[in-house]
């Protein structure tokens, strides 16, 4: 079969900005009609197959082969990769929250955290459950209730204790084995989890350590408050597991698979589900996720019928001609999913666009796959949790009714990682021993072709 005319020209990208307009221009009128949540209102799949007709309208080759290089790009091994561990990641999550895994997690550490560092207790408790259940929404919809309830009571800053809760969401989103954003960065760079996850850790905890101080010495003072939290340390077992063996490096499918069988085994032990309400559970979990596994699978077909026809070729002529160094590459890769991000207010979506992007970049410099995994999660974590219109902060400030700019000026730990990760970038810091020792991490067709250096 011929192949289409391939050239690189930027009137290939029309399908990627007909997206963008449909996506943030729906997201924008509604949010002037004052409707909740108005960036999810039209959905990001329905948008992004919109865009891929338009794909299929270009260039000169026939409707065949255009579907015959959509489907090749679809079906990269990474893109069906990602999605079952998007399917598996959903089922778990839900299974351990319907089990009573939640409330557990939140009251445990509420019960264990001094009064007079509750501001700071609470960024820890975000933290911690974004990074086990690898959802900031779902964190945030556990913990805001309770922050609110707590802050009341003691008198205490509401503003700094949503701030402190996004910051956590943020920071478990960022670092989690299973959250969306973290098995978007590592399939699209091409790295395993636990290596980025190693990569992320030293940047996300010294930020961390420093919001930490900061919201100790801003949120201290004395309370009030005498209630007790009720908790069952066993529910917080599936968490435990997860994260443990993500670290100890288990195959993520066995992992997740795993994952899904403790909680409902301790959920029926505990009693707090039958087997039809588990497998129900199950099902709700997988069916979260196809969304973003549909928007997922349409934007890499998209992506290879661009490429075939030269936009990506031509995104690529455009960026590297000003980039001339490996910091001005990863300046580059921070700046395009960052302004994606704040186009889309969706900062997985952000990671899966501009991932394949930056590869090219990444193998010119010889940048490590996990670090470009690393400032891709990292920056559209960032400007998720400092965006006013984010999901998250509508969240925070709905539950308080407050405005979204107090949430936004009092999350000190998205501004100091940004501070910091600025920083790793401009001194060099993180560099791995492959890229030290100047080993060829990428193949003429941008695979990973080295991980490890020998010793």
């Amino acid at each position: 079969m011929e192949t289409l005319e391939k050239k690189g020209k930027g009137s290939a990208l029309l399908p990627f900005l007909l997206f963008i307009v449909i996506y943030l221009g729906a997201g924008l009128y509604f949010q002037a009609q004052g409707v909740e949540m108005a960036f999810y209102q039209f959905p990001s799949v329905t948008a992004m197959f919109i865009a891929l007709l338009l794909a299929f309208c270009q260039g000169k080759g026939t409707i065949d082969q255009k579907f015959t290089v959509f489907a090749k790009g679809a079906a990269n091994e990474n893109v069906l990769t990602m999605l079952m561990i998007y399917i598996l990641a959903g089922a778990f999550s839900t299974v351990a929250s319907a089990m009573g895994g939640v409330d557990a997690t939140v009251n445990l550490g509420l019960s264990v955290i001094p009064v007079h560092f509750l501001a700071a207790g609470v960024f820890v408790i975000s933290a911690f459950m974004g990074t086990a259940t690898g959802t900031s929404m779902g964190t945030i919809s556990a913990i805001v209730p309770i922050a609110v309830g707590v802050a009341e009571k003691g008198g205490l800053s509401l503003p700094l204790f949503l701030g402190a809760c996004v910051g956590g969401a943020m920071f478990g989103d960022n670092l989690s084995m299973i959250s969306d954003t973290t098995i978007a960065a590592t399939r699209g760079a091409g790295c395993e989890m636990r290596d980025k996850f190693k990569m992320n850790v030293a940047i996300a905890g010294v930020s961390a350590v420093i919001a930490i101080i900061i919201f100790v010495i801003i949120g201290s003072g004395t309370s009030t408050i005498t209630e007790s939290y009720e908790y069952s340390l066993i529910k917080v077992v599936p968490y435990i597991f997860i994260l443990a063996g993500a670290l100890l490096g288990l195959n993520v499918f066995i992992l997740l698979i795993s994952g899904v069988v403790v909680a409902a085994v301790i959920g029926f032990g505990t009693s707090s589900f039958t087997f039809v309400e588990m497998a129900q559970a199950v099902g709700t979990g997988m069916a979260d996720m196809f969304e973003i596994s549909f928007f997922a699978l349409f934007l890499r077909g998209v992506i290879g019928v661009v490429q075939e026809l030269g936009g990506v070729e031509w995104v690529v002529h455009k960026m590297s001609r000003n980039v001339k160094s490996r910091k001005g590459a990863e300046y580059s890769m921070a700046a395009m999913v960052s302004a994606f991000d704040v186009a889309m207010e969706n900062n997985t979506i952000a990671i899966i666009m501009a991932a394949p992007l930056c590869r090219p970049m990444a193998a010119e410099h010889n940048i490590s796959p996990k670090r470009v995994a690393s400032i891709l999660d990292i920056f559209s974590c960032i400007v998720q949790g400092m965006l006013p219109y984010s999901a998250q902060v509508l969240l925070c400030a709905s539950f308080a009714g407050i405005s979204p700019l107090a949430v936004v000026g009092n999350n000190f730990y998205c501004m100091v990682l940004a501070v910091v990760t600025l920083l790793a970038i401009h001194f060099g810091l993180g560099w791995t021993k492959e890229e030290k020792s100047g080993v060829k991490l990428y193949d003429e067709d941008l695979n990973v072709i080295a991980e490890k250096v020998e010793h």
